[in-house]
C-alpha cells in the first residue's frame, strides 16, 4: 500500500491544483514560492515537486516547463474537499424556481438547466422510477371513434399515459377504491385474480376491466426520466482528443441508456451522499479527462432522483459541489 502524503506535501499538491484549474498552465516552482506566507524557497519546492512527480501525481509536459497535475493529483485533492452548501440566496433561488414546477419531467428539465448555468459545465438531472411502485390513481378518458386515454398517476407523482367511453367513472372508481396504495405489480395480479376466479358475481365495469387489463391497465413504463443540458460547454475544453474521438464522446452522450449507465455506476453512494469521480475512462475512452460529481436523493413522494455535472477534470470543484447539494436538497424538499 501506498504511503499517505505528508501535510507539506498534500499543501503543495493542493496549491498546484488549483494553480492549474485557475490558470490551465503548467505551474512552476517560483509562482509557488511567491504565493506563499513562509519563506520555503523554489529550490524546497522543486525538490518536492519532484517527489510528486516520481509518485505519479505531477507530470510535465515540457522540458523547461512547471508541471501538471495528474488524475491521481486531483483524486488526492477532491478527497481533501469538504462537501459545502452554496450562498444561502442561491439555494433559496434553485428552491423556489423548483418548487413551482408540476411535474417531474418539468423539476428534471429545469434542475440540468440550473446545474449548467451554476458551473458551465454539463447539468444532468434523472427521475430513477423504481419496480416496486404504488398506485395513486387512474384517470379514463374517452377519446373520439370509441378510443379510451388512460391516465396512470403513481405516488412518485410520476405520470403515465398508456391509451368505451361508457362507465368510465365506474372503472375508475373501482380502480382507485380497491388498490391505491398497491404496489403496480400486486394490485394487476390481484385484478387479474379477481377477473379470473369471480368475474360473474362483479359489477358490469369488471368486464370493461378485463378489456382495460388487456390494453395494459396497471401496466407502466419505468424507464428514467433523463434531462441534460450544456454538452455543447465541453467543445471549449482542451480534452487531448482528435475529431473522431470527440465525435464518440458527443455520441455517446446522446445515448440514454449510456448516460443512465454512467449515474449508476458512479453514483453508487447512500442517498444524499455526495459522490465525486475524477476520470471516466471505465466508461468511455473518451470521457478519460472528465470528471462527475453528483447526488441521489429522494423527492418527497419517494421517488429516486440523481443530479449531477459532468465536466473537466480542471474544474472548480467546490463551485460544483455546493451546485449539486442545493439542486438536490431543492428536489428533496419540494413538494407538488
Amino acid at each position: 500500500m501506498e504511503a499517505p502524503l505528508s501535510h507539506r506535501y498534500r499543501e503543495i499538491l493542493s496549491s498546484i491544483v488549483r494553480a492549474y484549474i485557475e490558470t490551465g498552465e503548467p505551474v512552476g516552482s517560483r509562482t509557488l514560492s511567491k504565493g506563499r506566507p513562509d519563506a520555503l524557497s523554489p529550490a524546497s519546492i522543486r525538490n518536492i515537486m519532484a517527489d510528486l512527480a516520481d509518485g505519479g501525481y505531477l507530470a510535465q509536459p515540457h522540458t523547461s516547463a512547471g508541471r501538471v497535475p495528474t488524475d491521481k493529483a486531483f483524486r488526492a485533492y477532491v478527497s481533501a474537499l469538504s462537501a459545502n452548501r452554496g450562498a444561502a440566496a442561491e439555494a433559496e433561488r434553485v428552491a423556489n424556481e423548483l418548487r413551482t414546477l408540476d411535474t417531474v419531467a418539468e423539476r428534471m428539465g429545469r434542475s440540468s438547466s440550473i446545474l449548467t448555468e451554476l458551473t458551465r459545465n454539463v447539468g444532468i438531472a434523472a427521475a430513477m422510477p423504481e419496480l416496486a411502485q404504488e398506485l395513486d390513481r387512474i384517470q379514463l378518458v374517452p377519446l373520439s371513434d370509441r378510443r379510451v386515454l388512460m391516465v396512470l398517476v403513481t405516488r412518485d407523482q410520476m405520470v403515465r399515459k398508456p391509451a368505451s367511453p361508457e362507465e368510465l367513472n365506474s372503472i375508475c372508481n373501482y380502480v382507485n377504491r380497491n388498490f391505491s396504495g398497491w404496489q403496480l405489480g400486486m394490485a394487476r395480479r390481484e385484478l387479474l385474480r379477481r377477473l379470473m376466479e369471480e368475474r360473474e358475481l362483479y359489477h358490469e365495469a369488471l368486464r370493461k376491466l378485463q378489456w382495460l387489463s388487456r390494453q395494459g391497465l396497471l401496466e407502466v413504463d419505468t424507464s428514467p426520466e433523463l434531462h441534460m443540458d450544456g454538452a455543447s460547454n465541453l467543445l471549449g475544453l482542451d480534452l487531448h482528443l482528435t475529431r473522431e474521438k470527440l465525435r464518440e464522446l458527443f455520441h455517446a452522450l446522446e445515448e440514454k441508456q449510456r448516460v443512465i449507465e454512467l449515474l449508476d455506476r458512479f453514483l453508487e453512494q447512500p442517498d444524499g451522499q455526495l459522490a465525486v469521480r475524477v476520470g471516466l475512462e471505465e466508461a468511455h475512452p473518451a470521457m478519460k479527462d472528465l470528471a462527475l460529481i453528483g447526488v441521489t436523493v429522494r423527492m418527497p413522494s419517494g421517488l429516486p432522483v440523481k443530479v449531477a455535472v459532468l465536466g473537466p477534470m480542471r474544474m472548480h470543484y467546490e463551485r460544483v459541489m455546493a451546485a449539486v447539494i442545493e439542486t438536490g436538497r431543492a428536489l428533496a424538499h419540494a413538494q407538488f
